[in-house]
């Protein structure tokens, strides 16, 4: 681990410099250094024990002086957790074990020798990759936000002041005044990175102009999309990055506080959010006076319950003041009467962890990047049916295939891609046929989706487009407050309305009531949750309405999803007659002896797939069929006799 240096209080710019200086004359540049990503998600797959074992070889060999271990957050390419790099050469290896690690420092770190096993295979190509840089995971993203989690030790402030860090806030406040700092965030063409993509300087003008001697920022890090940990993977690997945002805003704005709200499932983001505060103020970036400006600014956490709808801007504030997290009605926007109805700005993790890169390099910089009117990079979780799952920072404006194809490696088992959901549970369903869809603000919106957050949840060619529209309503209505009946019982009818047509109690007009009912609710709904959340059900209908129909019309689930619209039964011509479905069948719903073709009772199947499962792949006998048309002679339950001469035991 690397030391850290004893720092007084930093009054001044100069301060700041010369402590800088000192961290980095501490620290030899020549020294290899191990960096292994332990976030959460590298954490679950044993990352811990990787450092732990890594620690012991350092010690058990006496390279205390001679390796430098980094221990950071999340790394962003959870497909090959666990995972490490060796720098200078950024020799990446993946599926690392504790038993690796005196291999990996003798061999690799001190003599120079790849160990080929640990490298990353290409799934569609098998070639193998050295450094990480080369692999194509990494290859085409735009790292900006995620480039410092694989450079800081989240627990080590001299970590972040190495990679200038407070040298943004240094500048802020040195040189430019709360309105010019808005002007730069302006110009920059930021936008909130939470959701609906409103302008972030904009929005902090908004703020700044509103009466009230005391004024508030908020960060929003209540992450609640299913499958999204971008906000999370932020705060657990470089939490000094968001505090830095955060003290330039409020300088911006004018407020003397500010609240990190964040869910208490994120337990490491907590812990290393809390440390980071503490460092900050023990090395004076937080306090009064901060670095000698006059201008004082202290941050607090606040944790939420985990409930969905407290991710919208009046309920998080709700949640804050110790209320029921439940939305209001607006205006009055939060930017006229927000925390204890004072003038308060929200955004999101991301967002904030923008501004020190737009203030230490310019918005004429930040703006080059991303299209016209979607500036800078975009973190999204890629997840689901995907080869590389993952975090992704690319340059708004980049096509889905590049994202699906190039990043994400495709789909496994060479299937084909059918759909990706973004923006969460309230965002929509995008086909194949908008591959070359660039990925901004406005295009989604007008694919009928939405940015969100930025989650990623790619589906194949196995996926029922109606059971999925089905989940996604199942959670908004779940995840909803109640305090609105559009939201409350729209949601609910639904949801009801989608369960029939999966279980084939569909009827014709449930599509036209659907897309009736959706439009209500976007209309009439208080908040954000309720106005996006017919999202997963119009987006599926646009490019999926065959699919709805042949729930309807056939009783038939095309991609062999739903239940109550699947049949299993066994080809009499393949059955062997070996009794391993019988036996295996928990309720005893197959029917058949030795030299008796089985049979599977349609009325008693439960249509767990056992059968299926446990029948040999070289019989192949079990057929799962999309719809409930058995053929006629497997339903009388014809019995064939399968011994022949000749043959070879089958039970043996």
């Amino acid at each position: 681990m690397l030391a850290e240096v004893k720092a007084d209080r930093i009054r001044t710019s100069k301060d700041l410099e010369d402590v800088r200086a000192r961290i980095l004359q501490s620290r030899s540049s020549k020294l290899p250094c191990i960096v292994i990503p332990s976030g959460t998600c590298c954490q679950a797959r044993g990352s811990s024990e990787v450092v732990e074992s890594f620690q012991k070889e350092v010690e058990k060999h006496s390279l205390r002086d001679s390796i430098a271990l980094r221990i950071t957050g999340c790394g962003g390419f959870c497909q090959s957790e666990p995972n490490l790099i060796i720098y200078p050469e950024e020799t990446y290896y993946q599926k690392v074990s504790p038993d690796d690690a005196e291999e990996v420092i003798l061999e690799t770190v001190l003599r120079g020798k790849v160990i080929d096993r640990l490298l990353y295979a290409d799934p569609n190509t098998g070639e193998r990759f050295t450094h990480l840089n080369e692999i194509p995971f990494f290859k085409k993203q735009q790292r900006l936000l995620l480039a410092n989690n694989l450079q800081v030790d989240p627990t080590s402030i001299d970590d972040y002041l190495a990679a200038n860090g407070y040298s943004a806030l240094s500048k802020v406040l040195q040189e430019k005044t709360p309105d010019e700092v808005i002007n730069e965030i302006k110009e920059s063409g930021l936008r909130g990175r939470g959701g609906a993509g409103f302008p972030t300087g904009r929005k902090w003008e908004l703020c700044r102009k509103a009466r009230g001697d005391v004024k508030y920022v908020i960060c929003n890090a209540d992450e609640g999309d299913p499958g999204a940990y971008m906000d999370r993977s932020l705060l657990e690997g470089n939490p000094h990055s968001v505090i830095e945002g955060m003290i330039i805003g409020g300088y911006a704005i004018g407020a003397g506080e500010g609240f990190i709200y964040v869910r208490d499932e994120y337990p490491l983001a907590v812990k290393h959010c809390r440390l980071a505060i503490e460092k900050a103020r023990e090395y004076g970036f937080l306090g009064n006076d901060i670095l000698g400006s006059g201008f004082s600014f202290d941050i607090k956490i606040s944790m939420g319950a985990g409930a969905f709808v407290c991710g919208e801007e009046t309920a998080l504030i709700a949640s804050i003041q110790g209320e029921r997290g439940i939305p209001r009605q607006r205006p009055p926007f939060p930017a006229k009467r927000g925390l204890w109805d004072r003038p308060t700005n929200i955004n999101n993790v991301e967002t904030w962890a923008n501004v020190p890169l737009i203030m230490a390099k310019g918005a004429s910089w930040y703006s080059k990047i991303g299209t016209e009117k979607s500036k800078g990079t975009k973190i999204f979780s890629l997840v689901g049916k995907i080869n590389n799952t993952g975090l992704v920072e690319v340059p708004l404006g980049i096509t889905l295939r590049e994202i699906v194809y190039d990043i994400g490696g495709g789909i496994p088992n060479s299937k084909g891609f059918k759909a990706v959901q973004t923006g969460g549970p309230s965002g929509g369903c995008i086909p194949s046929s908008l591959l070359e869809l660039p990925i901004d603000y406005e295009s989604l919106t007008e694919a009928g989706s939405i940015m969100g957050s930025g989650g990623m949840i790619v589906m194949d060619e196995n996926t029922c487009m109606v059971d999925i529209a089905r989940y996604y309503i199942n959670f908004l209505n779940d995840e909803s407050c109640g305090k609105c009946l559009p939201c409350r019982k729209g949601t609910q009818r639904m949801l009801e309305i989608l369960t029939d047509i999966s279980e084939g109690k569909g009827e014709e007009g449930d599509i036209g009531l659907l897309e009736e009912l959706a439009l209500v609710i976007k209309d009439t709904s208080l908040c954000g949750l309720g106005q996006t959340a017919p999202n997963p059900v119009l987006s599926t209908i646009r490019y999926f309405q065959d699919e709805y129909e042949a729930h309807i019309k056939e009783k038939r689930c095309p991609a062999g999803v739903c239940k109550e619209l699947i049949s299993y039964y066994i080809e009499p011509e393949k059955c062997q007659a070996c009794l391993i479905c019988l036996r295996n069948c928990p309720v005893e719903a197959i029917t058949g002896g030795k030299g008796l073709v089985h049979i599977i009772d349609q009325d008693k199947c439960i249509k767990c797939e056992a059968c299926l499962d446990v029948c040999p792949p070289r019989f192949g006998a079990v057929t799962r069929l999309s719809g409930k048309k058995v053929p006629e002679s497997v339903l009388q339950g014809t019995e064939v006799i399968r011994r022949r001469s000749g043959e070879t035991d089958v039970n043996a």
